[in-house]
């Protein structure tokens, strides 16, 4: 960690008694806690309450950078095809997002840069590849041809990213941007991709998503047909202004930074397969 950033551990359900963001020297925030889960009530404590909570400190310490993590997700249901920042009205279908895009309105009042990454893949991911691997379990199918076009970064990549923003490059406050690899990847070949890395199994044959949903529902995966949807549809949303705006080169792109993830995926799903 520089030498002039500080940590700071506080549970953001709760009000503090000193403000955790005090003093002449605290000038930039980057705020990428969020809570994942189905409870509303709980997502909102933390996404919205706890985000409104931590805004409202920043501006009362006068802080004069923030970045604040959300995610396209807000958008809901695809399918969406190289959108603009709400080319489409946000149309969130799980407590995450919705409370996460509520999250957003405090965040741009304090004068944030709110990004928008899309699939988050590398090592610490155990959402997106351990979702799709046991989607691929389920199904045994690449449905659709793995025709669908995802929105997909590597968090090395968006580390960077968020690193140049904090810096004070890139666009001004109160602005939502997209963040993730401004080309989009085809599900088929992320499938590849992984398989030839020996993360998920290779899958040859191909079924129509009807099937697949039949498929998932049968095997008793705890998947829903939502998180199905969202690798079944193409979603993806433009996102090169951010990459140049910042000066900060997107990378090869999320399948080149596999090798990488490798090892680190090939550990994990045999951790969970092994708990499953």
């Amino acid at each position: 960690m520089p030498e002039r950033a500080s940590r700071v551990a506080l549970d953001r359900r709760r009000p503090v008694a000193a403000p955790p963001i005090a003093g002449p020297h605290q000038d930039v925030l980057v705020h990428l806690a969020s809570l994942i889960g189905s409870d509303e009530r709980q997502c909102a404590a933390v996404n919205t309450e706890g985000t409104a909570a931590l805004m409202h400190e920043a501006r009362r310490a006068g802080v004069g950078r923030i970045v604040h993590l959300s995610t396209s997700a807000v958008y809901g249901y695809g399918p969406h095809r190289g959108i603009p920042v709400d080319g489409v009205a946000p149309a969130p279908v799980s407590a995450t997002s919705r409370t996460r895009l509520a999250g957003e309105g405090p965040a741009l009042a304090a004068g944030a840069v709110v990004l928008r990454p899309g699939l988050v893949i590398g090592p610490g991911d155990r959402w997106v590849v351990p979702g799709l691997g046991q989607l691929l379990e389920a199904t045994g199918a690449l449905w659709g041809g793995g025709r669908a076009l995802l929105f997909l970064v590597a968090g090395g990549d968006l580390a960077r990213l968020i690193a140049r923003l904090a810096l004070g490059h890139g666009p001004g406050g109160g602005t939502v941007r997209h963040a993730s690899h401004p080309e989009p990847v085809r599900r088929g070949a992320l499938v590849r991709a992984l398989a030839g890395r020996e993360i998920v199994p290779p899958v040859e044959r191909d079924l129509s998503e009807a099937e697949c949903l039949e498929q998932l529902a049968a095997s008793g995966s705890r998947l829903s047909p939502r998180q199905f949807w969202l690798l079944a549809q193409d979603h993806w949303y433009d996102s090169a202004g951010i990459w140049e705006a910042a000066g900060c080169p997107p990378g090869p792109g999320p399948l080149a930074r596999l090798d990488e993830a490798a090892d680190w995926y090939r550990e994990h799903m045999a951790l969970v397969g092994s708990v499953t």
